[in-house]
Formats: C-alpha cells, sequence, structure tokens
C-alpha cells in the first residue's frame, strides 16, 4: 500500500472543508428513549426498562449530512417528508444543526420517518419505525428532480450521493435523470443502496453496497472468504451496471474496493464494537469527499473504512470525529 505522511493525511482533511455535496434520499428521526433494566414485566417475558432520557437526531440521509458537517464539508439535503408533526421535529433539527433545508419538501401523502430505539444500558432492546414505503409519486418525483438539478448548479455541488433506504424519496425514473444531469456536468456520483433499486443505479461512479445488499441485490451467494470470488461477482457488477468503482463493505472482514485499476481487501481494525447503526452512512459520507478529490481508491476505501470502525464504538447512531479520524490515520500511517 502506498504511504502517506502526516502532512498529506492533514491537507486531505483540510481540502474537506472546500467540499459541496448535494445528498438524495429517505431522511429520518432517530428517536432515543435511554433508561436501566431492572427487572422482568410481570405482563410478558420482556425487561422493563426505566426511562431516563429522551433524545432526538437526524437520521437517515440526514445523518450522511451531519457526517459531512463534522469533516468541514457543506451538504445539502434534497428529499420529500411528511406535512404532519414528525415535519416540524425535522425542520427544528436541521436548523439546530444549522443544516439547509432548501432541498426538503413536505407531502401531505407522506409520513415523516421516525426509528425509535429503546436502550436498556449500553444496548439497543427494541426499535419502533412509524413511517411508509411508497415510492413518491410522478407530482413529487418532478418536483424533487428540478429542485436537486436546480440545487447542484446553484450550490456548485463536487459530488452527488444517492442514500437509499427504501422509503420512496428515490425512484428508478430520478436516479436515471439525476445520473444523466450528473454525467453532462462532470459531477461524480455514490450510492449507497438498499434492496429496491439496487439495479437501477446505471452508470453511477461509485456504488456501496454492504455483502448482504450485495448477495440480495444479486439474488446471489457467494463464498466472500474467498477473495478470487468476490472479485469475479464484482468484475461481472460492475461490467452489467457500467459502474467504474464498488466499494463492498464486509464487517469484521473490512472493505473491499474494485475498479478497472484497483482490487484491494482492507482489514477492518480492532474495535469494540457498541452499535452498528450508522457506520455505513459515515463510510459513504467519507468515500464521497475522498472521490471529489480525485484520491486513490486504496486510500478512499481506507479511510472510508476507518471511519466506519470508529463510529460503531458508539451506541446509537452519531456522526464521525473529524479529529478522532485524523489522528487515528495519522497514528496508523495511511
Amino acid at each position: 500500500m502506498q504511504q502517506y505522511n502526516s502532512t498529506s493525511i492533514k491537507q486531505t482533511f483540510q481540502a474537506f472543508n472546500k467540499i459541496n455535496v448535494l445528498i438524495i434520499g429517505d431522511v429520518m428521526i432517530d428517536a432515543y428513549l435511554w433508561g436501566n433494566v431492572n427487572r422482568i414485566s410481570p405482563e410478558a417475558p420482556v425487561p422493563v426498562v426505566s426511562i431516563s432520557k429522551k433524545e432526538n437526531r437526524l437520521g437517515g440521509a440526514a445523518n450522511v449530512a451531519l457526517n459531512l458537517q463534522t469533516m468541514g464539508a457543506n451538504p445539502i439535503l434534497c428529499s420529500i417528508i411528511g406535512d404532519d408533526g414528525g415535519s416540524k421535529l425535522f425542520f427544528n433539527l436541521l436548523k439546530k444543526q444549522k443544516l439547509s433545508a432548501k432541498g426538503i419538501f413536505k407531502s401531505k401523502n407522506r409520513t415523516t420517518t421516525i426509528k425509535t430505539r429503546v436502550i436498556g444500558g449500553n444496548y439497543q432492546m427494541l426499535r419502533v419505525d412509524d413511517e411508509i414505503e411508497t415510492p413518491i409519486n410522478s407530482k413529487e418525483r418532478e418536483i424533487l428532480t428540478e429542485q436537486i438539478k436546480k440545487l447542484a448548479i446553484s450550490e456548485k455541488a463536487d459530488v452527488i450521493i444517492f442514500e437509499d433506504y427504501d422509503k420512496g424519496s428515490i425512484t428508478p425514473e430520478l436516479i436515471k435523470n439525476i445520473v444523466a444531469f450528473a454525467k453532462q456536468k462532470n459531477i461524480p456520483t455514490v450510492v449507497d443502496p438498499k434492496k429496491k433499486n439496487f439495479l437501477a443505479y446505471s452508470g453511477v461512479t461509485l456504488f456501496k453496497p454492504n455483502l448482504k445488499e450485495l448477495k440480495e441485490g444479486l439474488k446471489l451467494d457467494f463464498d466472500h472468504n474467498n477473495i478470487k470470488e468476490l472479485e469475479k461477482i464484482a468484475t461481472l457488477f460492475i461490467k452489467k451496471q457500467n459502474i467504474n468503482t464498488v466499494l463492498i463493505t464486509l464487517s469484521e472482514k473490512g472493505i473491499y474496493t474494485h475498479n478497472s485499476k484497483t482490487k484491494a481487501l482492507i482489514p477492518a481494525h480492532i474495535r469494540n464494537i457498541s452499535d452498528v447503526s450508522g457506520a455505513g452512512d459515515t463510510v459513504i459520507s467519507i468515500a464521497a469527499l475522498c472521490l471529489a478529490l480525485n484520491l486513490s481508491p486504496t486510500l478512499t476505501a481506507t479511510l472510508a473504512n476507518l471511519a466506519g470502525g470508529l463510529v460503531c464504538e458508539k451506541v446509537g447512531v452519531a456522526p464521525i470525529d473529524k479529529k478522532q479520524l485524523l489522528d487515528e490515520a495519522i497514528r496508523l500511517q495511511l
């Protein structure tokens, strides 16, 4: 692996401050009920959590925006949410975090997604989701598509992220339209996919599935421990989808990056894993910033892998800490 000294890594992190990132996708609220467990319910064999704290955080594509913001970049969110109580809370959270709301639209046809997690001690015990997953209608799609194009130009987007959670904000028609637009404007596109639209992202620059998503999306089972087999799958997928680079997260195995010039497996660093929630958001954020700076695929994968591991040490969905990531990158002499 190419060695990077601490000066070049610091310069890279400073360069992140100049990146404008457009994020298209499903935004949501991550709600937390924190408490302690001291007994089992007499009504059913389940633990009773005595709540000591309640908290609401930006989630989904909005957590990607938070990761980008903490890295010093300028994130612009584009999505459609409900015209409900959840939307008021969401806009308040955006304002509190000093994030732009100019790409967010309300619709009476939608529900603002809220994922409520019950945390007992330091462990997630239950999650309750309030949401709808139907795709946005044609009128909503046209409004969102036009606003994305408008903001990409006015905000001088350096990279576009599709943050797909299968909640309906992203449709095949929207993908096709925006990918073609981005190519015309020479803006790289990055995808964090889910199952429904997995094969709709033809022509994107970087595609980042996790192993489960890759197997489900391709309807294939393969031995991911066999690097040759993983390489074969990636090669076929890139050719079929006309994708430049595929970046596959492999949990405790690390991350695999593959394009026409680079094929590399980056091992994971040993961590005290508390919660994997939001790790994918962090990985795609760092990968997008690296792509905007035209960094090497290996360095991109290495930094993204490192960042994803660091956020897993935190309980709940939380963005990466820029100083912690920089210090760790220098310590490991990336």
